[in-house]
């Protein structure tokens, strides 16, 4: 337990000083929302066993909301990336209670069909800007006292996002509730046999990841000052589900890896090798699925589990 804290300080104290490193702000800031994405997803995937094709729906529909309203309303940045996680959260909850309904593929192909639904509303949509998206959405200012035009000021106020929901994440995970979602991930039919509602912990987990995937959406939107299509795209559900499995599912940490490893494969391979970069993020999948089931960090964390456990045996045996 030290030795894990002692290890979250480091990794924030790193955090801190990446705007003085050489590393571009911009290109952290986006690591640190699509992380978040990953996180969001795995907390349904990792700890809950439910596989969903559609978690672009939140994100998107959240960048588009606060896009929406940081432009045409005026309201301000909070407010705005505030309005976008109430947006997605509603969405969740409709599109959640229809989809635990049904398990396993069923499940999937729920989510999917009615994110394709959302794809196609944002589209046809005069709010959302059809094809071209929302362009040139303000960061604004901070309650109105930092101004967030600054690569460094947003950096912050993105990486405290971070932070606190990756707390919230860890937290819901060693709850109660927690615990719960975790035995119906090992065995629901115990977990009904033991008295649980299991769609009502299925029901809240999955809005609470929606939440967490707009607020990942929201933020992205006021980064990087537009949001297109692609953010609704089921494109974009299959990185986040790559990020999720590249890292390791039931990991705090494993997305945030993948999720370091697709963005960056995306943004420093795609103009030296075009389009082959998505044949690259397939021979990585392939490799972990084949190599890595548990992903990076799963298969970390399983080695030094191994060795742990074998060094006590000859203890145990003295």
């Amino acid at each position: 337990m030290r030795a894990s804290r002692i290890g979250y300080g480091l990794l924030l104290l790193a955090a801190l000083c990446v705007p003085f490193t050489g590393i571009y702000p911009v290109f952290a800031m986006k690591l640190l929302c699509y992380g978040l994405f990953a996180c969001a997803f795995n907390l349904l995937l990792g700890f809950t066993r439910m596989l969903s094709f559609g978690h672009t729906a939140y994100f998107g529909a959240a960048a588009y909301c606060t896009g929406w309203l940081a432009t045409v309303q005026g309201w301000g940045t909070v407010e705005s990336i505030l309005g976008g996680v109430v947006a997605a959260t509603l969405l969740g909850a409709v599109i959640g209670a229809i989809a635990i309904r049904r398990q396993g593929i069923y499940f999937a192909m729920i989510t999917l069909a009615l994110a394709q639904l959302v794809y196609f509303v944002f589209l046809q949509a005069p709010f959302s800007g059809g094809e071209n998206g929302l362009q040139s959405i303000p960061r604004g200012s901070l309650l109105g006292i930092v101004p967030l035009q600054s690569d460094t000021s947003l950096y912050f106020v993105v990486l405290a996002i971070f932070v606190a929901s990756f707390l919230f994440i860890r937290r819901i995970v060693h709850s109660p509730f927690g615990q719960v979602l975790k035995a119906i991930r090992e065995n629901e039919p115990r977990a009904v046999s033991l008295g649980y509602n299991v769609e009502r912990y299925k029901l809240v987990a999955f809005v609470l990841s929606a939440a967490l995937a707009g607020l990942a959406g929201s933020t992205k939107a006021i980064v990087l000052g537009f949001v297109t299509l692609t953010d609704v795209s089921q494109g974009s559900s299959g990185e986040v589900i790559l990020m999720t499995l590249v890292g390791g599912t039931g990991t705090f940490f494993g997305p945030l890896v993948g999720a370091g490893i697709i963005v960056a494969l995306q943004d420093y391979l795609s103009d030296r090798v075009g389009s082959w970069v998505t044949v690259i993020m397939g021979a990585i999948f392939v490799a972990c699925v084949m190599a890595f089931r548990r992903g990076i960090v799963g298969e970390w964390q399983h080695y030094f589990a191994l060795r742990r456990s074998a060094s006590r045996r000859p203890a145990a045996a003295t």
